[in-house]
């Protein structure tokens, strides 16, 4: 019974200490490599003076995934992927059109059942950009009406809207707000 108990402990420090030499700190584990690399490299003769080993570049934030790489949009992919699921639209575009009097803002369609919210002429659409501290309106001209599409939505096809940008608040380069109802599209660069 001794003898179980004794191998139970030394198997239990054994496991502790195995494990435990499975987690080197990086900086350790970045200078084993780069020392190994140092000592298999062959020497050149040719050359008078020697050259240190190349040091392992070290991760930056950018390359680490903590930051999304925005498309053009200013959408992530995971952000392309949930308006598409739940909203069946996708390729948004915003861009400022008529020497800069109006945003025009595109969309297209892949689901029509779930972007029937984005064509409902009850849904009022409001541009909103947050450095100009500005909320703009789709226009409704007398004889023409809304400047947007509206009605029954068809898969495949790109649909737009123009907000009035008379006073030309909102400029090439601007990260706006797009909300129609219930759907928004946050961080959309305006080209």
């Amino acid at each position: 019974m001794k003898n179980q108990i004794a191998n139970f402990r030394v198997t239990i420090l054994l496991a502790g200490t195995f494990s435990g030499s499975l987690f080197i700190p990086s900086s350790v584990a970045q200078t084993a490599v780069a020392q190994e690399r140092a000592q298999t490299q062959p020497a050149n003769s040719n050359s008078a003076a020697s050259t240190p080993a190349a040091p392992v570049p070290q991760a930056s934030p950018s390359s680490t995934g903590k930051r999304p790489r925005l498309g053009p949009t200013g959408l992530g992919k995971h952000a392309a992927n949930f308006y598409q699921i739940t909203w069946g639209v996708d390729s948004f575009g915003a861009k400022a059109v008529e020497s800069g009097e109006m945003i025009r803002f595109t969309y297209r369609i892949i689901d029509p059942a779930k972007a029937e919210g984005l064509n409902d002429k009850r849904n009022e659409p409001e541009l909103l950009d947050e450095r100009a501290n500005v909320k703009l309106t789709v226009p409704s001209l007398e004889k023409v009406g809304q400047l947007r599409q509206s009605g029954k939505p068809e898969a495949g096809k790109v649909y737009w809207m123009a907000f009035s940008n008379k006073e030309r608040y909102v400029k090439r380069g601007d990260r706006v707000s797009i909300v129609i109802g219930k759907f928004r599209v946050d961080g959309l660069l305006v080209e």
